[in-house]
């Protein structure tokens, strides 16, 4: 750990301590070239990189949009943006239209750094964004050379050379006020918009080192993911933590559930991170004697269902370390072999927590309730919305982080997770558990993925909602009512989901959570595949 005040300080104590090390590798497939970055060139490349912003105007406190997958130039950017004091605005490569536009508008970006797949999309709505007056365009390697869409905007890797010489003399640079924006990442907008979270340089670094220490990282790990770095998780509980710890990591550019494993063992990584729907879909893949042959010594998981959580470990060789934070804070911990299968942990020791019912109250242990974090110092939780001070307020009430998550505690404090506020699944009065539903499914070899959520009741029940599930078969001559059957040998009445939905893939966000709302439109309008709907239904 180092007393660096902004991400640019923090690479560049490593580049003078370990210059030659690697930090980051970044794989994009078995058709693509891996591309390294050592301390040194993170470190010089962020300083190009730097120059080259100012020398297109960019000054402290604009906003500079990145819409790309996974690639060392994001990280580059992270860098370069910490050193001028700019504000970065990751953004989904995947969103594109009024989305795009929107998100590019509404934090008044003057650039855009796209890589080639994104560009045509921002080109399309540049001239809708009122503050946008550049665009670099980085290339992947997907594109073939003159394949349409390829990008005519500058090329960043032409930018950054020119710049990697230049003399930069001591004070070039004006300190950067550490409280002072970082970047404004988006929330994953699972249950509605997304909202831009302001996160200051101390913040990030503060996080980060939060998370390398609460996770037991250590001086000989390397770390991976396949997460997407728009999202927090990626960005702190990986990227952070190993720059913190000056590890190496390896990312993917886009997730692959088929490709983990031969990932992590080609690389000797030590540890990785999944998130909610991804475990379900890993434990999906068919049984490989490639299971086990790997380094990883444990899973940093975050919604690991407790109904394949020993499975999960057994077949793998890896120990589940279970956690809960959200991108706007709150911290808790289960590690390997200390709690309950199935809990999400105990608060860290930065956080004091409360357990709140319907009627304000502090709710007895065994009762659900939503969470709420307060740092233990018993200071005010301080959040920022860009541009939405009525919602940062709502968040932050009463000077607690309001997690909109419900959860309940035993009697020994463990916590349990139960769902999203509004979004649980009641079924003739009794809560059903979604992940025993997704297990059921998985175990019966049918599917490549699946994720099950709730709609409103077609019998208009207050506070009732019928069980729908959605698939990916294996085999697109599956047959919905013989998967069906099969479900109701294994689980109750109440489970069985009513309604099947056959899809070529289930639409996620960046983090890699299942979309409901999109499936939802999609069973709604008739977008899906198939609908099975089941005759008791």
């Amino acid at each position: 750990m180092t007393d660096s005040k902004t991400l640019a300080d923090l690479v560049g104590h490593h580049a003078r301590a370990r210059p030659h090390a690697i930090a980051l590798t970044f794989e994009a497939g078995p058709a693509l070239p891996e591309q390294q970055r050592s301390f040194l060139q993170l470190h010089e490349r962020g300083l190009a990189l730097a120059l080259a912003l100012q020398g297109l105007g960019v000054r402290r406190g604009d906003a500079v949009a990145l819409v790309m997958a996974n690639h060392p130039e994001f990280v580059e950017a992270m860098v370069a943006a910490a050193r001028i004091g700019a504000v970065l605005v990751p953004i989904d490569a995947r969103a594109q239209g009024d989305r795009l536009a929107a998100l590019i508008d509404r934090t008044h970006c003057v650039g855009v750094i796209a890589a080639d797949y994104a560009a045509a999309a921002v080109a399309q709505i540049r001239p809708r964004c009122t503050s946008l007056r550049w665009t670099l365009c980085v290339a992947s390697g997907e594109l073939a050379e003159g394949a349409p869409g390829a990008c005519e905007a500058p090329d960043y890797a032409q930018l950054v050379a020119r710049h990697m010489q230049t003399d930069v003399p001591a004070g070039h640079f004006a300190p950067v006020d550490p409280d002072g924006p970082m970047q404004i990442l988006f929330t994953s907008g699972t249950t509605g918009e997304p909202k831009g979270i302001v996160i200051t340089h101390r913040r990030f670094l503060d996080t980060a080192a939060l998370a390398a220490s609460a996770f037991g990282y250590a001086g000989d790990d390397r770390l991976y993911s396949g997460l997407s770095l728009t999202h927090a998780n990626a960005q702190l509980v990986t990227l952070g933590a190993a720059l913190m710890l000056g590890i190496p990591c390896v990312i993917s550019r886009r997730f692959t559930k088929s490709r983990l494993w031969e990932i992590v063992r080609r690389h000797q990584c030590t540890a990785f991170t999944l998130l909610g729907g991804m475990t379900t879909a890993v434990y999906c893949e068919p049984l490989s004697p490639g299971d086990r042959d790997h380094a990883v010594r444990f899973v940093v998981a975050a919604g690991m269902p407790q109904a394949i959580w020993r499975d999960f470990e057994q077949r793998f060789g890896v120990r589940v370390l279970e956690f809960y934070g959200t991108a706007e804070g709150g911290l808790t911990v289960n590690p390997f072999g200390k709690g309950p299968v199935g809990s999400i942990g105990r608060p860290h020791p930065a956080f004091s927590i409360r357990v709140v019912a319907e009627d304000g109250s502090d709710a007895p242990a065994g009762t659900p309730g939503e969470l709420a974090f307060r740092p233990v110092s018993g200071a005010p939780y301080d959040i920022a919305y860009f541009q939405d001070p009525e919602a940062s307020q709502r968040k932050g009430q009463g000077g607690w982080l309001w997690t909109g998550d419900i959860v309940r505690s035993d009697a020994d404090g463990w916590l349990y997770f139960e769902h999203r506020r509004g979004h649980g699944i009641r079924r003739n009065g009794e809560f059903i558990d979604p992940a025993l539903i997704e297990k059921a499914i998985a175990d019966t070899g049918l599917v490549r993925d699946a994720f099950v959520f709730g709609t409103a009741a077609a019998s208009g029940a207050p506070g009732e909602r019928d069980v729908v599930a959605a698939i990916v078969p294996h085999r697109v001559d599956l047959d919905p009512s013989a998967l069906h059957a099969r479900l109701r040998e294994t689980l109750s009445k109440n489970a069985v989901p009513g309604t099947l939905m056959v899809v070529d893939a289930i639409p996620k966000t960046a983090s890699e959570k299942p979309l409901a709302r999109v499936l939802e439109e999609w069973l709604r309008d008739g977008a899906a595949a198939k609908v099975f709907l089941a005759p008791s239904a």
